[in-house]
C-alpha cells in the first residue's frame, strides 16, 4: 500500500505544516513509513509552497522523496496548475480551496471543492487552520490515517495555545 499526496499553496497557508503532520501521523502513530519533502519560495509569506508526502506500508514502497503521480492533490492556491495537472492520475482525488482555486480547472477528476479558508475564518476567526480543516476532510476519503493518529501528531507539533483550535478544525473538516 502506498499513497502519494501533493499539497500546493502559498507561504502562510500551512502547506509545509500539513505535510509534516501527515508524515508524523503516518510514521509514528499509524506504524507506516513516510517521506515528506518541502519546497518553498524565498519569501516568508506569499511565495509558492509545496509539500510532497509519500506514505507506505514498507520502506521499499517509498524509495523516493518526490510525489510522481499523486493519489491525492491539494490545491490551496493556483500556482502552476497546468504543470501539476500533468502529473495527476486519472483517479487522483483533487481537493480544492475554491476561495482561491477555480474548481472547473480540474473537471473530470474526483473532486472535493469547498471554501476551506473562508470556512476557517468564519468558524474559527482565522484562516490559519484551513489546512487542518482540509486534512480532516481528506481523512474521510483515505483509510490509511485515522483521526486519532492525526490528533496525536497535532499534539506533538502544534504550540499549546493553537492546539485546541486545530483539534476543533480537524473535527469540523471531518464532518464537512
Amino acid at each position: 500500500m502506498k499513497y502519494e499526496v501533493l499539497i500546493v499553496g502559498r507561504g502562510g497557508q500551512g502547506v509545509l505544516l500539513l505535510g509534516r503532520i501527515m508524515g508524523l501521523a503516518a510514521s509514528k502513530y499509524a506504524g507506516l513509513y513516510a517521506v515528506v519533502t518541502e519546497t518553498y519560495a524565498a519569501e516568508t509569506r506569499g511565495g509558492e509552497s509545496r509539500s510532497d508526502v509519500v506514505i507506505a506500508s514498507s520502506m521499499e514502497e517509498a524509495p523516493y522523496v518526490k510525489v510522481l503521480k499523486p493519489d491525492i492533490a491539494v490545491f490551496m492556491y493556483p500556482y502552476r496548475l497546468d504543470y501539476y495537472k500533468k502529473i495527476l492520475r486519472e483517479n487522483t482525488l483533487v481537493v480544492v480551496d475554491e476561495g482561491y482555486v477555480e474548481p472547473s480547472v480540474f473537471q473530470g477528476y474526483r473532486l472535493i471543492t469547498f471554501r476551506f479558508s473562508e470556512f476557517a475564518e468564519k468558524r474559527f476567526n482565522t484562516r490559519r487552520v484551513a489546512n487542518i480543516v482540509i486534512l480532516g476532510r481528506i481523512l474521510r476519503e483515505i483509510n490509511i490515517l485515522k483521526l486519532d493518529h492525526v490528533k496525536s501528531a497535532l499534539e506533538e507539533l502544534i504550540p499549546g495555545k493553537w492546539l485546541p483550535v486545530n483539534l476543533q478544525a480537524l473535527e469540523e473538516g471531518y464532518r464537512i
